[in-house]
């Protein structure tokens, strides 16, 4: 009943978001709420559920709403304007080119495991671009998150350390044999992003010369109204845009820019994210301060200090709500025991006859499950019990731990992932309008995964 209960609550949230019949805000708190009393729990209980969840999201909601405050002044301030301007030069106004840089950047700056800033920084140095050309932003999202989710498979990142906590063994020991399926995986990234560029450029009525380069040429005409004009690189300037709450209006960034202290931005972002990667402290702790220097040095005058926060509030405020509503999701959907059900459920319904194939089957599992459920739920509550029914097959908890990272690239389009808010909220996109553009293409990347692990002998099947 338990694991029905879960697997329905789930659904039905997923449901009512992508058919837009619901804000993800609504239903994260709603729908687990409603849930809980149809399960005969009291609110006292609820209560006590849902404060736990909250007080376990607390610091990740901390973190990016400092997040978003440290690199919204850091945009106001202009330190992202001469990496805009080059890849404006380098692209040419070319739709696909402008993608594909999307995944390169991403892949490169995820390096350092941590979605959040993959995202921040990459939707805040490519943004412009897209809003100029009149691109789709879910290609943004999509390529962003899709580079993101290979790349979050460094010992480093939250999806291997788990794996290799569970089940105790050394993460350089899954690691290195898992670096082909994540190589073969970014190529697919890479393909991905040069397909969605080649439509943009169909749809924008893109063309180019024999020599690859971008002629001076006629786009699809500017919105009724519109003041904005075509440029000779086919950049579409519009002034009609929707902007993101991130990035400034025109005026506003004329008169917030301080190209004097680009420097010394430069270095405060750079000592920032070196912190970061070593965790010299705590990340939300780390956002606090780098958000507070960056105010004090940019903007000393009070006055424009109140200023940005006004700026960026609304942007803040949006993200870090719905981290807190998440927290009520996961704490109702693991207080009622709702997650040891799925989990037990998912064990239970794995015939004898197919033990010799858990590696396999739980790489398949994962994308479901690390969808349905967090990470911890998944890594620390189902790898442990199959891992230990794999060892009567002759299949080796190393393998298990391999197989269980196949679905990360899924994993991260759940509602129950806090970033994934970060990013649509960035892009100015809607959850489910990015989770229908970008699931066929997580799939496949997961299958890219998958299948060259077992080429490579990462996992394979046990014995009888």
């Amino acid at each position: 009943m338990l694991a029905f209960s879960g697997f329905a609550m789930v659904a039905l949230f997923m449901t009512l978001i992508m058919t837009k019949r619901l804000s993800p805000l609504a239903a994260l708190v709603l729908i687990p709420v409603a849930t809980a009393l149809l399960l005969g729990h009291s609110p006292d209980d609820i209560g006590v559920m849902a404060l736990a969840g909250i007080k376990a999201l607390a610091p990740t909601g901390v973190m990016l709403m400092f997040a978003i405050l440290f690199f919204g002044v850091m945009i106001d301030a202009g330190l992202f304007d001469p990496v805009v301007s080059r890849i404006v030069r380098l692209v040419e106004g070319d739709p696909l080119k402008v993608v594909v840089g999307t995944a390169v950047l991403a892949a490169v700056i995820s390096l350092d495991g941590d979605g959040a800033t993959t995202y921040m920084i990459t939707v805040a140095a490519m943004l412009p671009l897209y809003q100029r050309l009149g691109m789709n932003a879910l290609n943004l999202t999509c390529v962003t998150m899709l580079a993101s989710g290979v790349m979050n498979l460094t010992p480093w990142g939250g999806p291997l350390a788990r794996a290799a906590s569970a089940l105790h063994v050394d993460p350089s020991d899954i690691f290195i044999p898992m670096l082909p399926p994540m190589a073969v995986a970014l190529v697919g990234v890479f393909l991905i992003a040069w397909h969605l560029g080649l439509k943009e450029r169909k749809r924008l009525s893109f063309v180019v010369d024999a020599g690859g380069k971008a002629p001076v040429q006629a786009l699809p005409p500017l919105p009724h109204g519109s003041s904005g004009n075509h440029t000779a690189t086919g950049i579409v300037a519009d002034e009609l845009m929707e902007e993101t709450a991130l990035l400034p209006d025109p005026a506003t960034a004329r008169a917030s820019a301080r190209p004097r202290l680009l420097p010394v931005n430069i270095a405060l972002t750079a000592i920032l994210m070196g912190a970061l990667i070593m965790q010299a402290l705590p990340m939300p702790v780390l956002f606090i301060i780098g958000f507070t220097v960056a105010l004090l040095i940019n903007y000393p005058h009070m006055a424009d200090q109140r200023e940005r926060l006004v700026a960026h509030a609304p942007n803040a405020v949006a993200v870090v709500s719905i981290i807190f509503a998440a927290g009520i999701f996961t704490g109702i959907l693991n207080g009622t025991g709702m997650v040891a059900a799925m989990s037990a459920s998912f064990v239970q319904a794995v015939p004898d006859a197919l033990g010799p194939a858990l590696a396999p089957i739980t790489a398949v599992a994962s994308l479901p499950f690390t969808f349905f459920i967090s990470n911890d739920a998944f890594y620390f509550g189902v790898l442990p019990v199959v891992a230990e029914a794999g060892g009567g097959f002759g299949i080796a908890p190393i393998e298990m731990a391999r197989a269980s990272l196949v679905g990360q690239p899924v994993h991260i389009l759940s509602p129950l992932v806090p970033s994934t808010f970060l990013l649509v909220g960035l892009a100015g996109v809607e959850l489910g309008d990015h989770q229908r553009f970008t699931f066929k293409w997580a799939i496949l990347i997961c299958l890219l995964i998958g299948g060259m692990a077992m080429l490579t002998g990462a996992f394979g099947f046990g014995t009888m």
